[in-house]
């Protein structure tokens, strides 16, 4: 049986990792770890899972027992939030991070600790003008732009210097914005959504012309398992994106499209610190796929929507 602990798997993300990784493997167990704040919801697991109701900072050893791999997506990942107050980012971001890796450290039965990182460790895509349309690369230069992209960056660093230090067995994913089912309602797309329906105003950013690269959370996962247990993905970065980007005013007008409902617009002061664009380069996973023969095909953000919100 293979033992697999999972941070933050009441979430978004991590519970759609969770119920991926059950539905393809049989000889599985999960320990989720989640303390159960806003973004997390055990309904969203649709199997059953060994369940640590604990803050990532308190963990222990004795808590996780006997496990092959730690897959770390807790964190504290809204922006607008740690604007207000990045002192929680730096707790859960940073020391959440430290303890789960001084955890990972003391279990010498440890294949690989997986960390889920972001796209914004690598900063604004525009600050590379005069150069046209830059991807980041995984040796890109870290370049975060507000405390939650920051201590996203600093959980990075702590894990590759683990490994420098301690030989910790790891592995990276940044991925971009992720879509799909059990999203917290305060994010863009659903928060988008309600203001369409109800007929109120849609708070923009300054002009809308944001531009951002959407995965389904779905496609992230099934790479993100299929790297897991690559015996030959290890101590690596891997940039998991769609290659699919959409501005801000773009998927406002296709959710009020789909809708048929008139849309309300209210430009509102731009966002502190407010990246123009993020963009991943995906030539590292588009090889590692090629290899192994096989596509790598993401499900469409207007096709999703359109299947959701269609009346």
């Amino acid at each position: 049986m293979i033992r697999v602990v999972v941070t933050g798997g009441a979430g978004f993300i991590g519970s759609a990792f969770i119920n991926t990784l059950l539905e393809k493997n049989k000889d599985v167990a999960v320990l989720c770890v989640d303390k159960l704040t806003y973004a997390g919801n055990r309904d969203n697991i649709k199997h059953d899972v060994a369940f640590l109701q604990k803050d990532i900072c308190d963990v222990t050893p004795e808590d996780l027992g006997e496990y092959d791999y730690i897959v770390h997506f807790a964190a504290e990942s809204h922006v607008d939030n740690s604007i207000k107050d990045g002192r929680p980012f730096v707790r859960t971001n940073v020391e959440g991070t430290f303890n789960m890796i001084e955890c990972a450290r003391q279990n010498p039965n440890l294949k690989k600790f997986i960390h889920i990182s972001t796209d914004e460790v690598y900063g604004d895509m525009a600050d590379y003008y005069p150069i046209i349309n830059h991807h980041a690369q995984e040796g890109d230069k870290l370049a975060p732009s507000s405390y939650y992209s920051a201590t996203k960056a600093a959980s990075d660093m702590l894990v590759t210097s683990a490994h420098r230090t301690f030989d910790l067995p790891y592995l990276i994913t940044r991925t971009c914005n992720n879509f799909g089912e059990h999203q917290d309602p305060e994010k863009f797309l659903p928060k988008i959504y309600r203001c369409v329906k109800d007929g109120v105003d849609v708070p923009v950013y300054g002009d809308g012309q944001q531009v951002r690269e959407w995965m389904y959370v779905y496609d992230n996962v099934e790479v993100i398992i299929d790297l897991m247990f690559d015996p030959k993905v290890i101590n690596e970065v891997y940039n998991i994106g769609s290659g699919v980007h959409h501005t801000n005013m773009e998927i406002i007008k296709m959710i009020g499209d789909i809708l048929g409902e008139e849309v309300k617009i209210k430009h509102v002061p731009d966002r502190l610190g407010h990246d123009r664009k993020y963009s991943l380069h995906r030539l590292k996973l588009l090889s590692y796929y090629r290899a192994k023969d096989i596509s790598l095909e993401c499900l469409d953000l207007q096709e999703f929507l359109l299947n959701l919100y269609k009346k």
